[in-house]
């Protein structure tokens, strides 16, 4: 299975970050074969303020960018995992991934747990539990014969997350994301590397880069795929694009076998 992983700049106008999405998937498409297409977090809209992201938020099935990329992975026969939006959810929203088949098809919906409520090095604080609802399922789903975990940006920091998804079976872990330029420069590429090493895993990480909102975010954007031995095999410059690599499912099985750690886990 070949994937891409997408590097966005989503901004505040709703319509040009959905046809910007539409333009990189058909792009990685027609240049790499993808199988499966990542996109990052937020992906159809960023900054502005709160009322206006509220108004944006999506209902499913009938939001435009839910429509969009369903009618996209059908015309180009490919599976999407259309990084996360905002899903309508009375006065909050939940920030939502859908995935996409060949078909058009939705096939897992995914809302993310942990919720980003920080102040972060540099004296920016980030509430999103100000207008986010927390998910509560841990979702993996099985695409062509490979079953894939989903999680979103700050779930990154919890590794009970990720062994709950190598629990349930999953050999490769997708992570759409925005990742602050303050943390991403010191911990991002660190922590995906130990959450593929621990469970043992291929990690697929899109991400936002530069700035949102009229530069008061800044994203670290470096767009990632790591194997299951922590090496990684594919990562975006610092510019809007994508990357790919082909993912070997025997290999991961093979580390798994020779070093049979999820046998040995031991709770305390």
């Amino acid at each position: 299975m070949k994937i891409s992983v997408i590097q966005m700049n989503s901004q505040d106008d709703k319509a040009k970050n959905i046809a910007d999405a539409e333009a990189f998937v058909r792009k990685a498409v027609a240049e790499d074969k993808s199988d499966l297409v990542v996109l990052p977090e937020t992906f159809t809209y960023m900054g502005g303020t709160v009322e206006s992201r509220r108004a944006n938020a999506e209902t499913f099935p009938d939001g435009e960018a839910y429509r969009a990329m369903s009618a996209l992975a059908a015309e180009l026969k490919v599976n999407i995992h259309a990084g996360s939006m905002a899903e309508a959810a009375g006065e909050k929203c939940y920030n939502t991934t859908i995935v996409f088949d060949r078909q058009g098809k939705e096939i897992a919906r995914y809302r993310k747990i942990h919720l980003f409520d920080v102040k972060v090095p540099g004296g920016q604080s980030y509430l999103e539990s100000d207008t986010m609802k927390r998910g509560e399922d841990v979702v993996v789903y099985e695409l062509e014969g490979v079953k894939i975990g989903c999680a979103i940006c700050y779930d990154l920091r919890f590794p009970e997350l990720f062994r709950k998804l190598r629990d349930k079976g999953a050999e490769v872990i997708v992570l759409p994301a925005a990742f602050t330029l303050q943390t991403g420069k010191d911990h991002w590429e660190q922590l995906l590397c130990a959450r593929a090493i621990e469970t043992q895993s291929y990690v697929a990480a899109s991400a936002q880069i530069f700035g949102h909102d009229e530069g008061k975010k800044l994203c670290f954007g470096h767009s990632l795929i790591i194997d299951p031995w922590g090496v990684t095999i594919a990562n975006c410059s610092d510019r809007v694009g994508h990357a790919s690599a082909t993912i070997d499912t025997d290999y991961a099985a093979k580390i798994r076998s020779s070093m049979p750690v999820a046998d040995h886990h031991v709770v305390a």
